[in-house]
């Protein structure tokens, strides 16, 4: 998986190299954050696995960063479950809103709430700066409990939460935010205030979602990113690779 992604990566011409190496992990291998797959700890997916699959690309114009959990054949409804808690905390940050002069610690608990009401964490920040054909995590800005520089328009961030159970399964949903000027609100107070543009665009998987597990505002927000993907990804792909987004993003 991670040599033939490689390879799909520089078919285009335009890679100049990995942002890093990739993360690839099925099973147990995906409760490991930062899994490295090598020829002695290579494993067959297997039936009901899942696979966390975190990567990005080095571009003239841009590094890319992203991360997508996929399942195999049938999963188990723990799996679906914690799935599902970990989109809605990664919708949580997407449709983000606050006064300028917050910082990353101000923010991270929104994607971590729906997991604490489970009794369930990640052990790692919610997302990092990224550079633009630089390092992929690049400071200053970070979602994190630790962080305290004031977010700003034109900073992007990694907008990742995961839940891992050790021996057992990983999960992560990774896109990229732009940190962004908000739209007045009728009735809202006075000042400046920020929000996030979502500038990935992937489909997330439909079938690892408990769709009553989720709210009518977190259900129109996924189906209005999904439609956003088909849109522009649509075009540019294969007639029977086309099929198979409209599948992927037609609405809950």
């Amino acid at each position: 998986m991670v040599t033939r992604l490689e390879a799909e990566r520089r078919a285009t011409g335009e890679l100049l190299d990995l942002s890093f190496d990739t993360i690839a992990g099925s099973g147990p291998h995906g409760a490991l954050a930062h899994y490295r797959v090598s020829e002695t700890t290579n494993r067959l997916i297997e039936e009901g696995d899942l696979v966390v699959l975190d990567s990005g690309g080095q571009y003239a114009d841009g590094t890319t960063d992203i991360t997508r959990t996929l399942p195999v054949g049938r999963v188990g409804a723990d799996e679906r479950a914690a799935f599902t808690r970990v989109l809605r905390g990664m919708i949580a940050m997407s449709r983000a809103r606050w006064p300028f002069g917050l910082a990353g610690r101000d923010l991270d608990a929104l994607a971590r709430y729906p997991l604490w009401l489970a009794g369930q964490d990640y052990a790692h920040g919610t997302g990092h700066g990224v550079g633009v054909h630089l390092c992929v995590h690049e400071g200053p800005q970070r979602l994190s409990r630790l962080s305290e520089v004031t977010l700003e328009p034109g900073m992007i961030l990694s907008n990742e939460p995961g839940y891992y159970r050790e021996g057992a399964f990983g999960i992560r949903i990774e896109n990229l935010l732009v940190v962004r000027e908000a739209e007045p609100l009728p009735g809202g107070d006075a000042g400046r205030w920020l929000d996030f543009e979502t500038i990935s665009f992937a489909p997330i998987d439909r079938r690892l979602i408990v769709t009553e597990m989720l709210s009518a505002p977190e259900r129109d927000w996924l189906d209005a990113y999904h439609a956003t993907c088909a849109e522009r990804i649509g075009p540019r792909l294969s007639p029977p690779a086309r099929d198979w987004l409209a599948a992927m993003t037609a609405p809950l």
